[in-house]
């Protein structure tokens, strides 16, 4: 069950989601529009000949500080990473960020495939941004560029993501290892 716009600024109010800064006029029927911040995260592929994930081989990058009112160019076919001006979580309810159909109609991608944040995770959302039409696009700060809902969950989970989260302390570090799982105390008991 989403929440309603009601519903969403009664939870901001009493402070079950976190959600800075929060204006009323971003909120919509069962939703809240996000804005571009500042940075971008572009790769450098004169200096990259390959990415290879299973090797931890990644693009060498560069990142881009715009400052608010200038503009970032997004030619098409590329692939940039962005944040919110938004820092929001909830330890209570499921949080799930969507693109806003007018810039779709114009080929941008705001997220690839992450498009969940877990309860306990509180953060700047990073945006994987991508380019779909055959022409540039102007992205600003401060636009409103995606959509955030936030769903009901049956129980508090027994893994918080603030505990078991790759990128619970820091959101703009894009390759943190995975968490090693600690042994069971039974099999540390046999060794």
């Amino acid at each position: 069950m989403f929440l309603s716009d009601r519903d969403i600024k009664k939870a901001v109010s009493v402070g079950s989601i976190t959600l800075r800064p929060f204006s009323e006029s971003q909120l919509q029927p069962v939703s809240y529009d996000i804005r571009l911040g500042n940075q971008f995260i572009a790769n450098d592929e004169h200096a990259t000949h390959a990415v290879d994930p299973a090797r931890k081989i990644y693009a060498k990058t560069r990142e881009i500080e715009v400052k608010d009112g200038a503009e970032f160019v997004l030619h098409p076919g590329i692939s940039v990473l962005g944040t919110s001006k938004e820092y929001f979580g909830s330890d209570k309810f499921l949080i799930q960020i969507g693109g806003k159909s007018s810039l779709a109609r114009i080929g941008l991608m705001v997220h690839n495939t992450a498009g969940i944040i877990n309860p306990g995770h509180f953060l700047h959302v990073t945006f994987e941004m991508t380019n779909q039409s055959n022409v540039p696009i102007i992205l600003r700060p401060g636009m409103e560029i995606a959509q955030i809902t936030f769903s009901m969950i049956s129980s508090p989970p027994e893994r918080n993501y603030k505990r078991v989260g790759r990128f619970a302390k820091d959101n703009w570090n894009h390759f943190v290892p995975a968490k090693k799982k600690k042994a069971s105390s039974k099999l540390s008991s046999k060794r």
